[in-house]
């Protein structure tokens, strides 16, 4: 889905990312690499190979998108934990694949706890808000003057209803004037529902499809 904001072209994608056109800048939020493992050192039994299928979703964006940059708007390790073998080697083999690519890390909250990314995958890390010509790239959803911000954080869903009891819950784009919420890209995150305002936009994600939900549509 095309956009404009902040003066630029943007695509909002069903992969649960985003591509600045001009920029030739690719953004995903809340990917929380090695979350499984995270859970596992601390004897939670979860399946392996989340890692390598978001990488590997990752991969396919990259290729299809080209971008000169890619921006992660946040929680890109879940925890400490997070740095198993493991999931390191996972991540080395995926920067060897995309060396050329430039790789920014705007801090969220678990990056804090996890510590900073290995020197290896050649990441920059910045703190919030980043500032970028009209952007402000942030994790925390919050306003910067002048500046269009494109957050994450929230893992914003939406909750559509059918007919009796029969819902569903969706993860979804939350727009609203100067404010840009990106879906958590790890399959592994869970969301939280949305409390929608008048004018808010929200664009949810299901089956590799995006799907505007009209203003009517009750959000809970």
């Amino acid at each position: 889905m095309q956009l404009q904001l902040a003066g630029g072209r943007w695509r909002l994608l069903a992969q649960r990312a985003a591509y600045v056109e001009e920029a030739r800048c690719l953004i995903v939020a809340d990917a929380h690499f090695g979350k499984a493992a995270a859970f596992r050192a601390r004897g939670v039994p979860v399946p392996q190979g989340t890692t390598g299928d978001n990488l590997t979703r990752l991969s396919r964006l990259i290729v299809q998108r080209q971008p000169h940059r890619l921006v992660f708007l946040g929680d890109l390790f879940h925890a400490r934990e997070s740095h198993a073998p493991e999931t390191i080697a996972a991540m080395s083999a995926w920067r060897r694949q995309h060396a050329a690519l430039d790789l920014v890390l705007v801090e969220g909250n678990h990056d804090l706890d996890a510590g900073a990314p290995p020197a290896a995958l050649g990441i920059r890390v910045a703190a919030e808000p980043w500032l970028c010509g009209e952007l402000a790239f942030c994790h925390h959803p919050q306003r910067v003057a002048g500046h269009t911000v494109i957050a994450g954080h929230l893992h914003p869903c939406v909750r559509l209803h059918g007919r009796a009891d029969q819902s569903i819950r969706l993860p979804c784009f939350w727009i609203r004037e100067g404010l840009v919420i990106l879906p958590a890209f790890g399959d592994f995150t869970g969301g939280a529902s949305i409390t929608r305002e008048d004018g808010d936009r929200v664009i949810a994600v299901a089956d590799e499809r995006l799907f505007e939900i009209p203003a009517l549509t009750r959000a809970a």
